[in-house]
């Protein structure tokens, strides 16, 4: 893998862990230092980020991690639930074994961050749970659509969810994949449906602004 893909995987895995939160710049000079990269190795990986909407550059003034505003937050969920109840169906007629223990390992590692109190990072394995069902629906095209709305969400819950201790007392994850294995699929798009439209109700869609840290202490925040 190339210095810069890799620098934009860390950097990825740290927002959507909620490690680096929505606003927070990304200087290159700090971001080179971290990594032990030039700038042309840290400008290849933020524009790399900035393609899948996870980062925002703007002239003269640098990169930042993206703050999707309350109207793009009910855009992408309102997509969200034109795409995912769909895959959910396809998804319950095509299961393997593999692929059901598969889901198993990401609501057990979910609900193990749940516990431990990480939300961030459960917020980020919530999001491999979605992005395994569209998989397992061989839908590729598709599966693309979701993996990116999917991504743009953790920035938006980052932002606006206002029921994180209700995160702890969701079973919808169990729900679908109980469904899924039993190839009960009308049953797995009305869950998918209800899931989505319950993480939209979560959301309190005014803008908040957060206190500003060092980038390193922000990366570097124990998981």
């Amino acid at each position: 893998m190339q210095p810069s893909a890799e620098i934009a995987r860390s950097l990825e895995r740290a927002i959507l862990e909620h490690r680096l939160p929505p606003g927070a710049k990304l200087s290159e000079d700090e971001v080179g230092e971290i990594f032990g990269a030039g700038r042309t190795v840290v400008r290849g990986a933020l524009q790399s980020l900035a393609h899948r909407n996870l980062v925002t550059i703007k002239r003269n003034r640098g990169a930042f991690v993206a703050r999707p505003d309350p109207r793009e937050a009910r855009e992408v969920f309102e997509a969200r639930a034109l795409l995912e109840p769909r895959t959910a169906h396809s998804a319950a007629g095509r299961a393997t074994p593999a692929e059901l223990r598969q889901l198993t390992a990401h609501i057990e590692a979910e609900h193990a961050a749940l516990r431990s109190g990480d939300l961030g990072r459960a917020v980020y394995l919530s999001g491999l749970f979605h992005g395994a069902i569209a998989e397992i629906a061989r839908q590729r095209t598709i599966a693309e659509f979701i993996a990116a709305l999917v991504s743009r969400s953790s920035l938006i819950i980052a932002l606006y969810w206002k029921r994180r201790d209700t995160l702890c007392e969701s079973h919808a994850h169990h729900a679908l994949m109980d469904a899924i294995a039993a190839g009960e699929g009308r049953l797995a798009e009305e869950l998918m449906q209800s899931h989505l439209v319950d993480l939209l109700s979560g959301l309190d869609l005014t803008e908040r602004r957060a206190a500003p840290r060092s980038l390193r202490d922000m990366f570097e925040r124990s998981a």
